[in-house]
């Protein structure tokens, strides 16, 4: 059985990264928002921005919103919420949450923005929906840093870890600051 687990854990890793994009994910988040919380710590440990301040998407879950500014209250940073496409450029921020896609459905192409973001060293932190990966293009594509979400979209039960077994996918640079548990394979 633990054989088999740790392959399974191997393989959903393989799926999200190659869904998302991304060079590494990670075998275990409680779900979505906590996920995203967990983006918001890692983008202050890997900026190189003195700022204390982090930008959400207004159009994030609202779920999401809630537990991000919940943990950002208890590390001494300042949530900024609004609209990215107006309110992002000249901000003090050291990253920004984009949902992909928002809350409402709504598909904004963010290349453009995470290139000026990543002009003025912004972590890009994305939520996105694994099946809606399938389709659109990955956020590692055009430039994101992180990207979290949930599984439940592929009909995982409550349960396994979590309400709805997260992720969180990376570049590689930033592997050694990644929370939750890796499963890899031996060389």
């Amino acid at each position: 059985i633990s054989q088999g687990r740790l392959e399974a854990l191997l393989n959903f890793q393989t799926m999200v990264s190659d869904l998302t994009g991304m060079d590494i994910a990670n075998a275990s988040m409680l779900d979505e928002a906590t996920a995203a919380a967990e983006a918001m710590a890692l983008a202050k440990r890997v900026s190189k921005s003195a700022s204390h301040r982090f930008f959400v998407a207004n159009d994030c879950h609202p779920h999401t919103i809630a537990v991000v500014r919940t943990r950002a209250n208890a590390a001494g940073i300042t949530l900024v919420v609004g609209d990215p496409q107006r309110e992002l450029d000249g901000a003090d921020v050291f990253g920004v949450l984009l949902q992909y896609p928002g809350t409402t459905g709504q598909i904004h192409d963010y290349r453009a923005l995470s290139e000026r973001a990543r002009a003025r060293n912004v972590i890009v932190a994305v939520a996105a929906d694994l099946l809606a990966l399938c389709l659109l293009a990955p956020p590692g594509a055009w430039g994101a840093d992180v990207t979290v979400g949930s599984a439940q979209r592929f009909g995982v039960p409550l349960g396994y870890g979590g309400p709805h077994a997260g992720y969180l996918a990376t570049r590689d640079a930033h592997k050694r600051q990644m929370p939750g548990r890796l499963v890899g394979v031996s060389i």
